[in-house]
C-alpha cells in the first residue's frame, strides 16, 4: 500500500480530542475541590485494544484498553487525561507516545500510546 494512501486513511479516522487540565482549589469549608478544564486540542485515532492480553486484563477488572495514535510532536505523557469530543468519552494515558514515535526518516510522522477509559474523580 502506498504511504500517501495509508497516511490519508489515518487522517480520515482521526477525531477531535482535547486535553483536560486538573486544578485543585480551596473550598470555603477548609477542604478542596477538583476542577477539570479543557486545554489544548489535538486529533487522534482511538481504537479498542482487542489483543488476548487486553481481553484477559478486562476480565480481571482492568478498565478497557485503547491504542491512541497522534501526530508526532503531540506529547501525551503518562496519566495525561483527554476527552474525545464526539461522545465526551474520557481517557487516561497509560504509556508515553515519545517511546513509540515513527522513525525520524519516515514520511509518516505519527506516535502511538495506550490509554484506558476513565472517569473524572467527583
Amino acid at each position: 500500500m502506498e504511504e500517501g494512501l495509508l497516511l490519508n486513511l489515518l487522517y480520515q479516522i482521526m477525531e477531535d480530542c482535547v486535553l483536560l487540565n486538573h486544578i485543585t482549589t480551596d473550598d470555603p469549608y477548609g477542604g478542596y475541590t477538583d476542577v477539570w478544564t479543557e486545554g489544548a486540542s489535538f486529533k487522534a485515532a482511538i481504537s479498542k485494544n482487542n489483543s488476548t492480553e487486553a481481553v484477559v486484563a478486562e476480565r480481571q477488572g482492568i478498565s478497557e484498553i485503547f491504542i491512541v495514535v497522534t501526530m508526532k510532536g503531540m506529547n501525551l505523557g503518562y496519566h495525561a487525561v483527554f476527552k474525545r469530543k464526539r461522545d465526551g468519552a474520557i481517557f487516561r494515558v497509560t504509556g508515553t507516545n515519545k517511546d513509540n514515535e515513527a522513525h525520524p526518516n519516515s514520511t509518516i510522522q505519527i506516535a502511538k500510546t495506550t490509554a484506558e477509559r476513565w472517569e473524572l474523580p467527583a
